[in-house]
C-alpha cells in the first residue's frame, strides 16, 4: 500500500465530496446564469459552497468569494488585475508591486510577465529560518505602489509569514494587500478580515476537493482588471462557473472547519514522530522556523544525497515525499526557497518535503522512518551526486 506524505503537493479527494458532486455531474448540468429551474438550482448549489468557502476564511459576506480555477488563477488575478486597475486609475502613477523571494512560482513568474510590461517589481528577502524580512518589505513600500503580496505560509518549509503586519504597511500607503493562503487553508486558522488584507487566494485540490477549483477573496470594494473577461462572478472572472467542484470545494471546506482543531493536533503530533526520527540520521538538518510552521509539514536535507535520488529511492518502497514545490521537483536544483534563506547549494539539493494531511496515519510514519535511513545510507554507499 502507498504512503503518501506530499499533502503540500496535491490531497486526495475525500469521498463525501465526490459523493456531493456526483450528482452535479449526473443531472445537475444546468447552467447556473441560466433562468429557468434547472439552472437555477445549480446556481443554488454555487452559492452554498461560495458560503461555505467564506466561513472557512472568516469572512462574513460571501459575495465577496470568486471562484477560480485555482491557487495559481486566485495569485495572478490579485495582483495582475490589482496592477493593472491601479495603473489604469492614477495613469500611471502606481506601478510599482512587492512581493518576496520566496512566493510561489505562480507569482515569481508573473513578477517577470509584469517587469516585460513595464511595471517595477521589488523583491524582499527572508532570514534564515525563513521569514520574510518584514523592515526590508516595508522600505520597498511607498505611494508608487499598486499591490503588496506576501504568502500566508510557504509551501516549500511551511513557515508562517507575517502577513497582518506588511498588510497595515501597504494600506497604510494606499496600496492593496494580497496573501497566498493556498497551504495554509484548512491546517490552521485564517481570518481575512483580521490579517487586514484586501485579496486572499485559495485552492480546492490542497483541501481534499478536486482539481481546477479554487477561490479569490476580494474585499468589498475592492476593484480588480479581470484576466477572464464575462459577466459571472459578477463580472470579476468570466466563464460558466464548474458547478460540480465548486460543490465540492464548499463541502471540503465545512469539513475542514469542522474538524480543524482535530486535524491540527493530528498532524502536528504526526509531524513531530518525523521529525525526531529523521533528525536522528548522521548529516541532517530541519529547515525553516522550528515553531512558526505549518503543523503538517516538514522539509529536511541530508548531507551527501540528492533530494530527487532520495524521492526516487522512496517510491521504490511505496513512500510518496518531494523533493520541492511539485511544480519543479523533477530536476535537481537549489530550491530558491532554500536558496534565499542562504542555504549552501549542496546542501539545499539534498533536500525533501514531507507533509502529512487527512488519512495520514501513524502507521505511515513508522513505514517513512523504516525506510528513510536506509535509502540515506545506499544513496551515500553508491556515491549519489549532491
Amino acid at each position: 500500500m502507498t504512503v503518501y506524505l506530499d499533502h503540500n503537493a496535491t490531497t486526495p479527494v475525500r469521498p463525501e465530496v465526490v459523493d456531493a458532486m456526483l450528482p452535479w455531474l449526473r443531472d445537475g448540468y444546468g447552467n447556473p446564469n441560466s433562468v429557468y429551474s434547472l439552472g437555477q438550482r445549480a446556481r443554488a448549489a454555487v452559492e452554498r459552497a461560495r458560503e461555505q468557502v467564506a466561513a472557512l476564511l472568516g469572512a462574513s459576506d460571501a459575495s465577496e468569494v470568486v471562484f477560480t480555477s485555482g491557487g495559481s488563477e486566485s495569485d495572478v488575478l490579485a495582483i495582475a488585475g490589482g496592477a493593472w486597475q491601479a495603473h489604469d486609475e492614477t495613469k500611471g502613477k502606481r506601478r510599482k508591486v512587492v512581493t518576496s523571494k520566496i512566493e510561489h512560482d505562480a507569482i515569481r513568474l508573473l513578477a517577470g510577465q509584469l517587469r516585460r510590461r513595464g511595471l517595477d517589481v521589488l523583491e524582499a528577502g527572508c532570514g534564515p529560518e525563513g521569514i520574510v524580512n518584514a523592515d526590508e518589505f516595508r522600505s520597498m513600500i511607498d505611494e508608487a505602489v499598486s499591490v503588496v503580496s506576501v504568502m500566508h505560509a510557504n509551501n516549500e518549509t511551511g513557515v508562517l509569514q507575517p502577513v497582518a503586519e506588511l498588510a497595515a504597511a501597504a494600506r497604510a500607503a494606499g496600496a492593496l494587500a494580497h496573501t497566498d493562503a493556498v497551504q495554509s487553508l484548512a491546517k490552521v486558522p485564517i481570518d481575512a478580515k483580521a490579517l487586514g488584507v484586501d485579496l486572499l487566494a485559495v485552492s480546492g485540490h490542497k483541501v481534499n476537493a478536486p482539481k481546477g477549483v479554487g477561490a479569490l477573496w476580494v474585499r468589498r470594494g475592492v476593484r480588480l482588471a479581470p484576466l477572464v473577461t464575462g459577466h459571472q462572478e459578477k463580472n470579476r472572472r468570466g466563464g460558466t462557473e464548474n458547478t460540480a467542484s465548486i460543490v465540492g470545494f464548499g463541502l471540503a471546506c465545512e469539513l475542514a472547519a469542522r474538524e480543524l482543531s482535530d486535524a491540527h493536533q493530528h498532524a502536528l503530533a504526526l509531524r513531530r514522530k518525523l521529525e525526531a526520527g529523521a533528525l536522528l540520521i548522521k548529516g541532517s538538518r530541519l529547515n525553516g522556523h522550528r515553531e512558526l510552521r505549518l503543523p503538517n509539514t516538514a522539509h529536511f536535507s541530508f548531507d551527501g544525497v540528492d533530494g530527487h535520488h532520495l524521492v526516487v529511492a522512496l517510491d521504490l518502497e511505496g513512500i510518496c515525499v518531494s523533493s520541492g514545490p511539485a511544480c519543479s521537483s523533477g530536476a535537481s536544483t537549489p530550491s530558491h526557497v532554500l536558496t534565499a534563506m542562504g542555504v549552501a547549494p549542496e546542501v539545499a539539493t539534498g533536500s525533501i518535503r514531507v507533509s502529512v494531511g487527512w488519512g495520514s496515519t501513524d502507521a505511515d510514519a513508522d513505514r517513512f522512518l523504516a525506510a528513510l535511513p536506509k535509502a540515506v545510507e545506499k544513496l551515500r554507499a553508491v556515491g549519489a551526486p549532491a
